[in-house]
């Protein structure tokens, strides 16, 4: 919604069509599609209808629950699968033609839990940590090719997902909440509006000079 607000032709891409469908309904200048990221063939299909594209925000994952003895191998496969091959999958279908047209900028959705350990984040932490390193490497190898590539690691953030993970927890939904704000210095969740802040920003030409940098919004869980 923000980049659109800004005034960006907007493509949103989900593996949920009601979802999709809400979105288009609350600003139809927004361009839906279904697009399951863990399908190769499909995103490669995708990227070649769409053609290139001047930014490319990655922001689908998984925030499994549980210590290493709680993650199984299909947990650690789909984590994995989800939180990182996915965002390997759309990069390497749509670098070429950013490339060939001169470049443009990526964003790749991170987590707090790629620099700090926290309780019950095993897997999470692990594949947003090699989210870190994959977005060094891209920045890296193309910076001189007009590709700029960052990341963005947030701490809690009220939103959907996060009311979905506390209804999963079980237990008092409030006092489940008031643990998550607990552990945030400044006392409050994140919002949205402040994710999209970022990544906006990290589109923009008032980003021109970072590259291969991890942004911090996170309630000071890391200072």
């Amino acid at each position: 919604l923000r980049f659109s607000e800004e005034g960006a032709t907007v493509w949103a891409t989900d593996l949920n069509e009601t979802a999709l469908q809400a979105l288009a309904k609350e600003n139809p200048a927004i361009q839906t599609a279904v697009l399951d990221v863990r399908d190769a063939v499909a995103i490669q299909a995708f990227a070649k209808q769409r053609g290139a594209v001047d930014i490319l925000f990655n922001c689908a994952g998984y925030v499994h629950h549980g210590t290493i003895l709680d993650c199984d191998e299909d947990d650690w496969e789909f984590s994995f699968d989800l939180n990182v091959r996915a965002m390997y999958r759309m990069l390497r279908a749509f670098l070429p033609a950013m490339i060939a047209a001169g470049g443009g900028s990526v964003i790749n959705m991170a987590s707090v839990v790629s620099v700090k350990g926290v309780p019950n984040r095993f897997v999470y932490g692990a594949s947003k940590a090699a989210v870190v390193g994959l977005t060094k490497a891209i920045a890296a190898d193309f910076v001189t090719k007009g590709i700029r590539c960052n990341a963005i690691c947030p701490g809690t953030v009220q939103s959907p997902s996060l009311d979905e993970r506390i209804a999963a927890q079980g237990g008092n939904p409030e006092e489940v909440r008031a643990a998550f704000i607990a552990r945030q210095p400044m006392g409050r969740l994140g919002t949205v509006e402040e994710i999209a802040a970022t990544a906006t920003f990290l589109a923009a030409d008032e980003s021109a000079y970072a590259t291969g940098a991890i942004f911090m919004i996170d309630g000071g869980m890391t200072m």
